[in-house]
């Protein structure tokens, strides 16, 4: 069974090893940034209709406390150069009321909250997420992601690369799998989803600061269900393909205490 968490798990506490200064104690600094706007996205996983509906983001830059330091609270806010830590944050809409899953039980919103690890260079990156569903389906997502990176003499950055989603058992039954009961009210033949990568796909996306410390963020993501999401009979009466998109303005914080 594919466990990205026994992957990603050691390179987080190997990143925060690495963290670990063997000088004298620093300053104490956290460094964030969060994101609010508008996002367009499919009404749930395999919906061929999307909605509109506030979006948001959150980025994590740095933080220094005492000889500990991940990230640099200190570097540029957007694809700041090195390896280290960054949070992962993500609220999937509730699915109810649609007419073609009328019998299937409605899902509700979930928050999932978490962290990953990256490794950027100037005109590249690659990452790994790992998030949990602190609120809704309590189970564990993440993602695999690289991206080219372009980056204008203005501050603008411009990022583009693929992605592929993974969620383990519990995940792909609270969004792809029909019960036994489930398939006598809806019609829907019954299915059992297993875990592993969901989908797969690229992002298109932008940066531009407004001076130090605001900025606007847009993003363009296409997404193919596969494998046991993309065979979910759910799905099927749906659409594999998934495309969103979002807009919002970014305010950077750095907190010193």
């Amino acid at each position: 069974m594919f466990r990205p968490a026994r992957f990603i798990a050691p390179l987080i506490a190997a990143t925060i090893g690495l963290s670990v200064a063997p000088t004298a104690a620093q300053d104490r600094a956290l460094a964030f940034s969060l994101t609010g706007g508008v996002a367009t996205a499919p009404k749930y996983f395999g919906a061929s209709r999307n909605s509109i509906s506030p979006g948001g983001a959150f980025g994590f830059t740095g933080l220094s406390f005492g000889r500990v330091q991940l990230g640099n609270p200190d570097g540029p806010a957007q694809f700041a150069t090195g390896t280290g830590l960054r949070g992962s944050l993500r609220y999937i809409l509730k699915r109810k009321g649609e007419r073609e899953l009328e019998g299937l039980n409605d899902v509700k919103a979930s928050l999932e909250i978490g962290a990953g690890v990256h490794h950027t260079a100037e005109f590249w990156q690659v990452f790994a997420d790992l998030r949990y569903g602190v609120i809704g389906h309590k189970a564990v997502a993440g993602e695999l992601g690289a991206n080219a990176i372009y980056r204008g003499a203005d501050g603008l950055v411009v990022h583009a690369g693929p992605r592929a989603g993974f969620g383990n058992s519990r995940f792909m039954r609270s969004y792809f799998g029909v019960t036994d009961a489930e398939a006598a009210a809806s019609g829907l033949a019954a299915y059992r989803p297993s875990g592993g990568v969901h989908s797969v796909g690229v992002e298109l996306g932008m940066y531009q600061p407004l001076g130090d410390d605001w900025g606007i963020t847009g993003t363009v993501r296409y997404d193919r269900l596969r494998g046991d999401a993309g065979n979910s009979p759910i799905v099927r009466q749906g659409s594999r393909d998934q495309v969103g998109a979002s807009i919002g303005v970014t305010r950077h914080f750095n907190f010193r205490f």
